[in-house]
């Protein structure tokens, strides 16, 4: 399997969603890394065994639209992410509204260590 993972802008990803996705691509999974000021999202692809992840860097309180106009599913990938780790994410097709999960702490992955 190949795989290979493209740093890009934020406000890039609904066009290379949409190539990926006029090209045959599936979405496979969306996931966030939390950093002290910054989230890490990467949103990886597949076609024939051909991995493509799309990687991009926001500030906590930056917000993103989503990509369930293109990939219908990706709605749950999103809601979790706005319930695990607080990210803000406009337009899901449904949403959620931070209750995906039921969790003893609100938005648990995006905790500062020690608290």
């Amino acid at each position: 399997m190949q795989q290979s993972i493209e740093m890009i802008d934020a406000n890039e990803l609904l066009t290379r969603t949409l190539q990926f996705s006029n090209d045959g691509y599936r979405l496979v999974q969306i996931c966030a890394t939390r950093y002290d000021e910054t989230f890490e999202l990467t949103y990886s692809f597949d076609l024939n065994g051909e991995m493509k992840s799309l990687r991009f860097i926001i500030a906590h309180d930056t917000e993103i639209v989503s990509i369930s106009n293109i990939y219908s599913y990706s709605f749950l990938y999103e809601n979790e992410l706005k319930d695990l780790y607080g990210i803000k994410i406009k337009l899901i097709s449904i949403d959620y509204e931070g209750n995906l999960y039921r969790t003893s702490i609100k938005t648990p992955f995006n905790t500062p260590k020690g608290e």
